[in-house]
């Protein structure tokens, strides 16, 4: 089984296999386009919405007075975590160019004092949350709780009508009306991280734009994976 096909049946997304392959093309070309320039501050901290009653954003203009660091997670600003970094940033602004949804966020799986969670990397968009609990309580409310707890794709063409139906839906952005959550998925199954995908535009994610985010998680793979093989905790 190919390594496209391998991860649409382990992430339980129906899409074709061969158009997945051509995506990861597709995706290698937008990403030999030169990326725009970042700081080092831009790359290692981002502001973070306050948080309100159960853990879920306040209106998002109500942001921290800190900035979220995320050297801790990384070992330090040094040359290695800074191009890590620069890696991720670019692969975001790769797939941007391809899905220019209003947001798109890559998250990593880290461990600390024997929770794991997930990290916000790297993104394009309004701030927002900085980590997700990986436990079933989270899951409950939070896509990327779920995705990244259970290994398969969660999409939502229509956040109104999901809502309306009963599915719960974690909010940081009331204009947001259409998601694509996709894990990151080591060989092995192991789930090493989630991509979160958002748009104003209900529907917005169609085929094309959901193989595209398949492909972009297929290429985080090999960078995720260094992390996990080398965790650093330097809080």
């Amino acid at each position: 089984m190919s390594r496209a096909a391998s991860y649409l049946q382990q992430a339980q997304l129906d899409l074709s296999a061969a158009s997945l392959q051509q995506a990861v093309a597709v995706l290698e070309a937008s990403l030999a386009q030169p990326p725009a320039a970042r700081s080092e501050d831009e790359l290692f901290s981002y502001r973070v919405p306050k948080l309100g009653e159960g853990g879920s954003c306040s209106l998002v203009d109500e942001l921290e007075e800190a900035p979220y660091e995320l050297s801790p997670w990384l070992g330090g600003r040094t040359a290695d975590a800074s191009a890590r970094l620069r890696q991720l940033d670019a692969l975001v602004q790769a797939a941007l160019r391809l899905v220019p949804a209003d947001w798109l966020g890559v998250y990593c799986r880290f461990e600390r004092d024997g929770a794991a969670r997930l990290v916000k990397l790297a993104y394009r968009g309004l701030p927002s949350r900085a980590e997700f609990p990986l436990d079933e309580a989270f899951a409950q409310f939070s896509n990327n709780s779920r995705v990244g707890l259970s290994g398969k794709g969660a999409v939502i063409a229509d956040v109104g009508a999901w809502q309306q139906a009963g599915g719960a839906y974690y909010e940081c952005d009331p204009r947001v009306q259409s998601e694509v959550c996709l894990p990151v998925l080591a060989a092995d199954g192991r789930v090493l991280g989630i991509l979160d995908a958002e748009d104003a535009r209900a529907g917005f994610f169609d085929e094309y734009k959901q193989t595209v985010l398949a492909a972009l998680a297929l290429a985080l793979v090999q960078p995720f994976a260094e992390l996990a093989a080398n965790p650093v905790e330097n809080f």
